[in-house]
C-alpha cells in the first residue's frame, strides 16, 4: 500500500537521470511549485537526483547535496515519496522500479523501452501494492494520449489507433516531401539539426515507434502486447522517387504506428511502416518534428492528438502532470489502476490486409502488362489504378491495389523478382485511408 508523505502537504521526489528530460523537470517542478499547491494542496519538492557523474555541469538548478550516484539510495529512502524514473533502457531502470514500487512509493517513468518488454509485469506489481505506475512521457511526449486512453476512453470500443509517434522520421519524410530531398541528405539535416542520432537506426528503422505501438495497443485493447510482437519497417528504403509518386497520385508518405482490433477478445494488429495517407487525411498534414494520433472508436468516432512528441520540456511537462496525479493519490491515501491485460492472438503482419502501391521497372514490350496482370489475377489481388512512367528502359509501371491480404501482394511481389520482364520490383507502401 501506498506510504504517507512525510508532511501531509509535501510530496518530496526521487529523480533518477538528469539528463534533457530530468533537468526539464526540475525546472518545472521549481518554476510551478507554488501555482501547484495553490491548485491542488500539495507541495512538490524535488530532494535526491540520481545520476552517473555528479561532477558535471547541469543546466538544472539542483540544490547542493542532492546529487548522487547511488539510484538504490535514492528509491530506498524513507524521506522521498515519490520517485520518478527518466534514465531509460531496460536495467537497472526495471529494477529500480520494482524497488520503489516494493517500498509504497508510486513511480513515474517516460521509459518506453522497458514498458513495451516488461511493463505488463510492472503494472500489475503497482497494482498489487496500491501504488500509481504512471507513464504519460513514454509514448508521445507532451501529448496526453495515454491519459485519454485510460481514463476519458477507458469505456470505449477503440477499433482502431493510428498515428506519427517518432518526431525524426516526420521531420526527413517533410524535408523529402516538401524539398525532394533524398533519404540520406534528409538524414544529415536532421543530424545536424538535433532531430537524428548520431546513431537513427532506432528512429529510422521503426524500433522506437515499435514500442511505442506496443504500449499503446496494451492500454487502448487491454491486451497483452510486447515491442517483439510488433512488425516495424522503417524509413530508410524510401526514396525520393516513392515520395514524387504519392504526391502526384494525391498522398504522402509518413511513417505510422497502427493499432487495430475488430472487437474485444478478437486478435489484435499492430504494426510500423510507411504508408501513403491521403492528402485530405489530418495526419497528412502533419509536419517536420511534431507528432498526430488518431484514435477511432465505435461511439466516439474519430479524435486526433497533435503536438510536440519529444525534446525535455514537453517530455518534462508530461512527467510533471503525472507527478501531480501520483502525489495527489498519496496524499488521500488511493491510486489508479491500469486494470488486466487479456492475452489475445497478435496478428502477424501476414495476415492483415490494406492497400498496396507497387512500382515495377519492366521491358517496354508487347505483352508485359498482360504478363503483371495475370501474376495479380493469380494471387487474387484487385487492381485499382495502373500508369505507366517513361518509356524504353525507363519504362516504370505504378499499380494501387484494392484491399488485399499481405501474404497475396507479397506472393506477387515475389514472382515479379522472378519474371523475365520485370527488371525491378520496387516502392511496395501500404495505402492507408483509404
Amino acid at each position: 500500500m501506498a506510504k504517507a508523505p512525510s508532511s501531509p502537504s509535501v510530496v518530496r521526489i526521487g529523480l533518477l537521470g538528469c539528463g534533457n528530460v530530468g533537468a526539464a523537470f526540475v525546472h518545472l517542478v521549481e518554476r510551478q511549485a507554488d501555482i501547484i499547491e495553490a491548485r491542488t494542496g500539495v507541495r512538490l519538492q524535488v530532494v535526491r537526483v540520481a545520476v552517473r557523474n555528479v561532477s558535471r555541469d547541469r543546466d538544472a538548478n539542483v540544490p547542493e547535496g542532492v546529487l548522487t550516484r547511488d539510484a538504490h539510495a535514492v528509491v530506498s529512502d524513507p524521506t522521498v515519496d515519490l520517485v520518478v524514473e527518466v534514465i531509460g533502457g531496460i536495467e537497472p531502470a526495471r529494477e529500480l522500479i520494482a524497488a520503489a514500487i516494493d517500498n509504497g512509493k508510486p513511480v513515474v517513468t517516460a521509459n518506453k523501452e522497458l514498458l513495451a518488454n516488461v511493463g505488463h509485469e510492472l503494472w500489475a506489481q503497482s497494482d498489487a501494492a496500491g501504488v500509481d505506475l504512471l507513464f504519460e512521457a513514454a509514448v508521445a511526449g507532451g501529448i496526453p494520449l495515454i491519459r485519454a486512453l485510460r481514463e476519458s476512453l477507458r469505456g470505449e470500443p477503440i477499433t482502431r489507433v493510428m498515428g506519427i509517434v517518432n518526431g525524426t522520421t516526420n521531420f526527413i519524410l517533410t524535408k523529402m516531401t516538401d524539398e525532394g530531398a533524398d533519404y540520406s541528405a534528409a538524414l544529415s539535416e536532421a543530424q545536424r539539426l538535433g532531430f537524428a542520432e548520431r546513431d537513427p537506426t532506432a528512429d529510422v528503422e521503426g524500433f522506437d515507434a515499435g514500442a511505442k505501438a506496443a504500449i499503446i495497443a496494451s492500454i487502448a485493447f487491454g491486451a497483452r502486447v510486447v515491442a517483439g510482437d510488433v512488425y516495424h519497417e522503417g524509413i530508410s528504403g524510401i526514396t525520393a522517387a516513392d515520395i514524387s509518386i504519392a504526391r502526384r497520385l494525391g498522398y504522402v508518405v509518413k511513417l505510422l504506428a497502427i493499432a487495430e482490433q475488430s472487437s474485444q477478445s478478437q486478435p489484435v494488429a499492430v504494426r510500423v511502416h510507411p504508408a501513403m495517407v491521403p492528402v485530405s487525411h489530418p495526419l497528412a498534414s502533419v509536419r517536420d518534428s511534431y507528432n498526430a494520433v488518431f484514435v477511432e472508436g465505435d461511439a466516439v468516432g474519430s479524435l486526433m492528438f497533435y503536438g510536440r512528441g519529444a525534446g525535455g520540456s514537453p517530455t518534462a511537462s508530461a512527467v510533471l502532470g503525472d507527478v501531480i496525479d501520483a502525489a495527489v493519490n498519496l496524499r488521500k491515501g488511493t491510486c489508479g489502476t491500469i486494470g488486466s491485460f487479456e492475452r489475445v492472438p497478435v496478428l502477424a503482419i501476414d495476415e492483415t490486409s490494406s492497400q498496396y502501391l507497387i512500382g515495377l521497372d519492366v521491358e517496354d514490350k508487347p505483352g508485359v502488362l498482360h504478363a503483371i496482370t495475370g501474376v495479380f489475377a493469380s494471387h487474387g489481388v484487385s487492381i485499382r489504378a495502373a500508369e505507366q512512367e517513361g518509356i524504353g528502359e525507363d519504362a516504370r509501371l505504378v499499380f494501387i491495389t484494392h484491399r488485399a491480404l499481405e501474404s497475396d501482394v507479397q506472393a506477387c511481389v515475389s514472382e515479379f523478382r522472378k519474371s523475365p520482364v520485370v527488371k525491378r520490383a520496387s516502392g511496395l507502401i501500404r495505402v492507408i485511408g483509404e
